[in-house]
């Protein structure tokens, strides 16, 4: 059954924290059209986020405070009779990780016990955790599986493979049915986060300018289209809620590739017909994994999941959008 023509989420009532970050601004919409009755948890204002300014906070419900105020996770679960969450709110940033490790651990880890102990004392059915191949670590066997140890070692590494663990602690030792999506790097339309790889090459390119490559362009990362990645979390919530047996369990979800980000921006240019502005590479990244790919094996066998887009048509749809954008996108930049 097509998740275009499933009931499963009609009358709904799903609670997305982290609404206005790039994946929530796909997720929010992708719910409402199926019928869900959507409410968002809230903490900044954020005029910038497609989710705002395509006015989808008048559209759904909103509850405005911080993962971290007991309070207000209790008043949400009750007050909107919450059955299935997609906790997405997290400091996503690598850099600003290795910035401030405790504010990310705060965020990351404390925010997400708080919310899955509010999700079990509330009775939720369901609660989606977002991930990142960042959890698994380094490691000298890729792909990784998902069976491979969670050994974060960078402060954002690091949160995210405690927040996988205690996820899987409160499905095994409380019956709380939990899962977890492990995405390989996201990108897409409305990725304000302009440090990031493709929306920073792409508004490069757009002001003709030769993009900086903080690395020394040859790390590998595993690559994800937005929109795939809301429809694999849709699939995984309505797989979890039919079969108790996935509480627990994660998921890696991902295209499976192994480009360099020398690659990447080498792709970005050429489809934007600006091969010419070759990329400075700066070589002064730290902290951060030299290699990391996925294996979306068991997504595929268990789950059905298959992503609609590949890596070229992806990057042409997140180009276009930012061609549309681009002059709120490079302004707000600036």
């Amino acid at each position: 059954m097509s998740l275009e023509s499933t009931d499963f989420w009609k009358g709904r009532s799903v609670l997305v924290t982290g609404a206005t970050g790039l994946l929530g601004s796909w997720l929010v919409p992708a719910l409402h059209a199926r019928g869900a009755d959507v409410c968002v948890l809230v903490r900044d204002s954020l005029p910038r986020s497609i989710l705002v300014q395509d006015g989808w906070l008048g559209r759904v419900n909103v509850v405005r405070g911080s993962l971290t105020d007991e309070g207000v996770l209790r008043r949400a679960f009750a007050e909107y009779g919450v059955r299935t969450v997609f906790h997405l709110a997290a400091q996503t940033l690598v850099g600003v990780a290795k910035l401030d490790p405790v504010g990310t651990l705060e965020a990351n880890v404390r925010g997400s016990w708080m919310l899955l102990e509010a999700a079990r004392q509330a009775k939720v059915g369901e609660v989606i955790v977002a991930s990142s191949d960042k959890a698994y670590g380094d490691s000298d066997r890729l792909p990784y599986f998902e069976d491979h140890p969670l050994r974060g070692r960078f402060p954002y590494d690091c949160s995210k493979s405690c927040t996988d663990l205690i996820t899987s602690m409160y499905a095994h030792s409380f019956g709380l049915r939990t899962a977890i999506a492990r995405c390989g790097n996201l990108f897409g339309g409305g990725d304000l986060n302009t440090s990031r790889l493709i929306p920073g090459a792409i508004l490069a390119t757009l002001k003709n300018q030769r993009f900086q490559i903080r690395s020394d362009g040859l790390f590998v990362r595993d690559f994800l289209y937005v929109e795939d990645a809301a429809l694999a979390y849709l699939q995984l919530a309505e797989h979890l809620a039919a079969d108790a047996e996935l509480g627990g369990q994660a998921f890696n979800f991902g295209l499976e590739l192994r480009p360099t980000m020398l690659e990447i921006t080498r792709k970005v240019l050429a489809l934007m017909g600006r091969a010419d502005l070759e990329p400075v590479v700066l070589n002064v990244a730290s902290a951060e994994i030299r290699e990391q790919t996925l294996d979306a094996g068991k997504a595929r066998r268990e789950l059905g999941w298959a992503p609609t887009f590949g890596m070229d048509e992806g990057l042409v749809r997140t180009i276009d959008w930012y061609r549309r954008h681009a002059d709120s996108v490079l302004n707000a930049a600036t």
